[in-house]
């Protein structure tokens, strides 16, 4: 895998954000000749080219803009989307929950629009190897743009498989070879055992959900196979705080619930996990409860046919930007 310039002086085909003084950015690829164009004037990538990260360049109209290489928590904020992406907030937790770590081999439901994939794969670098599976052609087309994108071309360590990771894993990945499984999903609790029989013991499976009912859901599901620890979940929400001399406080706005973080690890081989002390009876979800759990009763909005198609266009132009500007090995 090739990783895209982080440090040095800004080279051709490297991703610039643009800052203005009111704080608007814009992100450009840049290509020698090329013109940056905004109502407030114009900037040659000529000019930022050679130019170190962090530098002030001028526009034509004497606005003054802040150069600096685009973090990856920029990029996939900024890159096309089909599917809704995983918030930097929650892949930062994810990377962290799921213990994700250089050399890892990881497997990875729901590709979406490829920002969570960016995230492993900067995690388990190139001696590590992430396979995604992804149920939507559309989606992998669209997570395939924005990953060549980023790395400049489509890493040697990732695949993406299409179709249901139930029914393709074990045609991926060997019995128990896997370090962590990342779902990302509607209904994870359909695929614990093809994700226990693919995880080495130890190894952590992770779900991201988005609602209570959710979450319950797997919990016990979980708890059934009679595979895994005991699960923890938890969730994040981030507050900025507004810094202005004395006048510090916290911002109006803030990134409340976005999706909930479950956990558990493989047990071993035969392994029984001692018995919960429960207080009291507690209600179990049940099969029948599946219903209300389906993308129509959680308000979810699909992009149509037309929408997903642009927004593959539009991570292949980048995907394609990022390859015929990026400097040669040589």
């Amino acid at each position: 895998m090739t990783a895209p310039v982080l440090s040095g002086p800004f080279r051709p085909g490297d991703r610039v954000q643009l800052t203005d003084p009111r704080g608007r950015m814009n992100t450009v690829s840049l290509e020698p000749g090329a013109v940056f164009h905004s109502h407030r004037g114009d900037i040659r990538h000529d000019d930022i080219i050679g130019v170190p990260d962090g530098s002030v360049v001028v526009n034509s109209g004497g606005v003054e803009y802040l150069a600096l290489r685009p973090l990856l928590r920029d990029f996939v904020m900024s890159m096309p989307r089909g599917a809704a992406i995983i918030y930097p907030k929650d892949a930062a937790q994810i990377l962290a929950r799921a213990d994700i770590f250089p050399g890892a081999t990881v497997v990875e439901a729901g590709v979406g629009s490829g920002a969570l994939s960016l995230w492993l794969l900067r995690a388990v670098g190139p001696a590590g190897r992430l396979h995604s599976v992804e149920r939507r052609a559309e989606f992998a087309d669209i997570a395939a743009g924005n990953v060549a994108g980023f790395f400049g071309e489509s890493p040697a360590n990732w695949s993406v498989t299409l179709g249901d990771l139930a029914d393709v894993l074990g045609e991926t990945v060997a019995a128990a070879s896997v370090d962590r499984v990342v779902l990302d999903m509607l209904a994870p609790w359909e695929v614990l055992e093809a994700s226990a029989t693919a995880l080495k013991p130890g190894g952590v499976v992770l779900a991201y959900v988005a609602t209570v009912t959710q979450l319950s859901r797997v919990a016990e599901a979980i708890r059934r196979t009679g595979l895994f620890t005991e699960p923890d979940a938890d969730e994040t929400m981030v507050r900025g705080w507004h810094l202005d001399g004395l006048a510090v406080r916290p911002d109006h706005r803030m990134v409340g619930h976005t999706g909930f973080l479950i956990t558990a690890r493989r047990l071993g081989p035969g392994v029984v996990l001692p018995a919960r002390a429960r207080r009291g009876s507690k209600a179990e979800g049940t099969d029948a409860d599946v219903e209300a759990w389906t993308p129509d009763a959680l308000g979810e909005q699909g992009k149509s046919a037309k929408v997903l198609r642009k927004k593959a266009r539009e991570a292949q132009a980048l995907a394609n930007r990022s390859r015929s500007t990026a400097p040669s090995a040589d």
